[in-house]
């Protein structure tokens, strides 16, 4: 009897330790919460934004916390890790993912065909294989993409330094959203009398090196909204600076955190707006599949003062009266 006792205790601090280590959710079930996950490909402001923003929408159509339970993951830029993600969301019966980024998407895209998957910050969903098209996913897919206007980012940089010529860009080649923005860049960079210098970047701590290694070689440097590049911006940063370069960015807290400027979209508001499909999804009984892939249409000038400066850069003062943000 004592050992029965005694194996019945281990098992209950088992399976306590199994609740807590998998954010369990068989009490939360039994109160009648909604259970969605949510999963981010690694942090930085811009997808932090994102959640963010699809957080408090649904909490403005009260979709609060007596309501929800949230369970968010950060694969910390590790594939492997976020396929472990999407198959503790499916068995842990989640109602809802939302999959920030396009490797976590990917990732939960491959472990699930029946749950509905809700994408953010992901800039091309055909090519990275989630959708048949962006008018009918056809799938159990659907979303908003951060497609960023690279053509115009580059005008930007033409129009704050035009005798630029070769710009280096930073990108991880294993990032299939950065790969897209690498082929944007590519004919705008044509058509604007610019060669690109491409950097690939295998991981974050390699940051710093692969920026160095363009000193030297470019005019400017060029980050899209590449998450690997992105987590560790700080160290291209200190490039730019050092060497002068200016450093055009693809989306807003990029510049906020030290870079020069960018022509971007707003992180929290596409979250906002994906909260809102998830909506239709919850409250309507809406089909992923036949959901179109929808974009974020208002773009912003962002600028910052301060680090122009450093990187020995003056932007002409009818660019600064346009811009929508302006840090120092």
């Amino acid at each position: 009897m004592r050992e029965m006792r005694r194996w019945t205790f281990c098992m209950g601090v088992l399976v306590l330790l199994l609740a807590a280590m998998l954010g369990s959710s068989p009490v939360l079930a039994a109160q009648g919460k909604l259970k969605i996950g949510i999963t981010q490909i690694v942090e930085h402001p811009a997808l932090d934004a994102a959640k963010q923003g699809f957080i408090d929408e649904l909490a403005a159509f009260g979709y609060d916390e007596s309501k929800v339970v949230y369970d968010m993951q950060n694969a910390q830029g590790d594939f492997a890790t976020a396929q472990a993600i999407a198959e503790k969301f499916v068995s842990g019966s989640v109602d809802l993912i939302l999959a920030i980024a396009t490797p976590t998407a990917q990732a939960t895209a491959n472990v699930t065909q029946t749950i509905p998957i809700l994408i953010t910050a992901v800039t091309d969903p055909v090519a990275a294989g989630l959708v048949e098209s962006i008018e009918r996913p056809g799938t159990n897919v659907t979303g908003t993409s951060d497609l960023t206007p690279v053509a115009k980012q580059l005008e930007l940089l033409k129009a704050i330094r035009p005798e630029t010529k070769r710009v280096g860009v930073l990108y991880n080649p294993g990032e299939a959203n950065s790969v897209v923005q690498l082929e944007l860049a590519r004919d705008a960079a044509g058509e604007l009398g610019l060669a690109l210098v491409e950097i690939p970047v295998d991981n974050s701590s390699s940051v710093y090196q692969s920026a160095q290694s363009a000193v030297g070689r470019v005019d400017a440097l060029y980050v899209p909204t590449d998450n690997t590049v992105v987590s560790a911006l700080e160290s291209v940063i200190i490039v730019a600076e050092n060497a002068k370069l200016p450093l055009i960015v693809g989306e807003t807290d990029s510049v906020r955190r030290g870079a020069m400027a960018t022509i971007s979209i707003d992180y929290y508001s596409l979250g906002r707006q994906t909260a809102r499909m998830a909506l239709q999804i919850l409250e309507k009984n809406a089909d992923p599949a036949s959901m179109p892939i929808e974009y974020l249409e208002n773009v912003e000038l962002v600028l910052n003062l301060g680090a122009a400066k450093r990187m020995g850069v003056e932007l002409p003062t009818e660019l600064v009266a346009e811009a929508s943000q302006i840090f120092d």
